[in-house]
């Protein structure tokens, strides 16, 4: 990242060949225009998926165009833990794998990296026993992982935890498979970690999905990430019931990253806010992130969007309406979509998205509220959000804006001030680094401009 701004009245600036220091805000200064083209950055949960199925192969599997985040870095501390051996060439990782064999007694530390810390909850269940901790207390220490280890302990493994959070143990080892209910209207994670580790369990695993069945898409991803892996699987129409067969290998090979679509879509959103022209490379047409849905979604609002194979060229500063949509499967894409929502004509409704409240912060609530800071109207139910569009007058900005230590907060919030009349400030943005760390940069890269600030 670079510094293209002048300082600022009690603040520190870093000039063009310097990054950002560890932690910071950032001064984000209203955007004229945005003009150039990109490649998206690898997927997130593709990256996560693919080297989790690497380390439980064996023998060495290249994956190429690994994602570079955080949460990236927090599953390869991990993978290295239990016995995985990574080396990085280039772009690429090259994985040898522990198979149905991670060490025992190891302590991991998934950070701020929840579906990381749910997937490895599972696999934990091949070892003796494994303690699971956080330095993030206040975030990934306060969510959810009860229902998952209740089905752990349903197939025989014996769990501690603070009331189903962390810091959690796991002793098992021996165990056979079976039956096992999980519930999926809190989280699709709980359902992907279970199916990496059936297909090495004796008897494999039937998963009955209980209640109302969140984030399709990515429990579609787990399912490809298998099939890719030479492991087979099979699922009902609906996903309510997923059989895995047991006694299966997890086939070393050669894979290849697909572009990250809920990232990406901030970027496809600053685009369609901003006059100019940008194309985005390396989103494939039938990508199974179902944040591509949100190209679709920006479309209805009016945006100028063309495809040519797996690029993306928008046309910026149209005219753009308000729309009603089912959010559940671009949960991921909803604060971003948001921001482009306060520039249009009428009020915008997410509906079917609770999920949003148990992520880094509560994606509802806390959205509501740094809407409003800025002038843009909002409400919310339980498992909704509103947004009234203002069309095309500029926010007022020179406010501080709270990122709540919230990656996709943080996108929101960098959208509203590119559209804004002066600059917005927006504390903690370091944060970004954990799925999108070249954000800024990319956003520079087409005309955008920043200026980081010691936090």
């Amino acid at each position: 990242m670079s510094n293209r701004s002048a300082s600022s009245p009690g603040s520190s600036s870093y000039n063009q060949t310097m990054s950002p220091p560890e932690k910071f805000d950032v001064l984000v200064y209203p955007t004229p225009r945005l003009e150039g083209e990109l490649t998206a950055q690898p997927s997130k949960n593709y990256t996560t998926r693919f080297l989790i199925a690497a380390a439980l192969s064996e023998g060495q599997t290249r994956v190429r165009g690994v994602a570079k985040s955080e949460d990236s870095e927090a599953l390869q501390e991990c993978l290295e833990s239990w016995g995985a051996v990574l080396e990085r060439e280039g772009d690429d990782l090259c994985v040898t794998g522990f198979g149905a064999h991670p060490l025992d007694g190891q302590t991991l530390n998934p950070h701020n990296a929840g579906a990381v810390a749910r997937f490895l909850m599972s696999i934990a269940a091949l070892t003796r026993s494994t303690q699971f901790v956080t330095d993030y207390p206040q975030s990934l220490g306060k969510r959810p992982h009860g229902d998952l280890l209740a089905a752990l302990e349903h197939l025989g493994a014996k769990v501690s935890s603070d009331e189903g959070k962390l810091p959690t143990g796991i002793e098992a080892g021996n165990l056979t498979g079976g039956t096992v209910s999980i519930r999926a209207d809190l989280s699709s994670q709980y359902t992907s970690g279970l199916m990496f580790l059936a297909p090495l369990l004796p008897q494999g695993l039937i998963i009955t999905l209980e209640g109302d069945i969140k984030s399709e898409g990515p429990l579609r991803q787990t399912l490809h990430t298998l099939e890719v892996f030479g492991i087979q699987s099979s699922a009902a129409p609906d996903l309510r019931t997923i059989t895995i067969p047991g006694g299966q290998h997890y086939c070393a090979l050669e894979v290849t990253v697909p572009g990250d679509y809920p990232g990406s879509i901030a970027i496809l959103g600053a685009a369609v806010l901003i006059p100019g022209e940008v194309t985005v490379h390396n989103l494939l047409e039938q990508d199974l992130q179902g944040e591509r849905e949100g190209v679709a979604v920006l479309r209805e609002m009016g945006a100028d969007i063309v495809r040519s194979g797996s690029s993306l060229t928008i046309r910026g500063g149209k005219p753009l309406h308000g729309i009603n949509r089912d959010g559940d499967l671009f949960t991921d894409a909803v604060q971003a979509l948001s921001a482009v929502a306060a520039f249009a004509e009428g009020e915008t409704h997410w509906s079917n998205v609770y999920t949003l409240r148990l992520k880094e912060c509560d994606r509802i609530s806390d959205t509501k509220a740094e809407l409003e800071r800025l002038g843009v109207s909002a409400s919310e139910t339980q498992d909704s959000l509103s947004v009234k569009g203002r069309g095309d007058i500029r926010l007022e900005g020179g406010l501080v804006a709270d990122g709540h230590g919230d990656h996709r907060m943080i996108m929101l919030l960098t959208l509203l001030g590119m559209r804004s009349s002066a600059p917005i400030r927006i504390s903690e943005a370091h944060h970004i680094r954990k799925s999108y760390p070249n954000f800024f940069e990319h956003l520079e890269q087409l005309g955008a401009r920043f200026e980081y600030l010691e936090g």
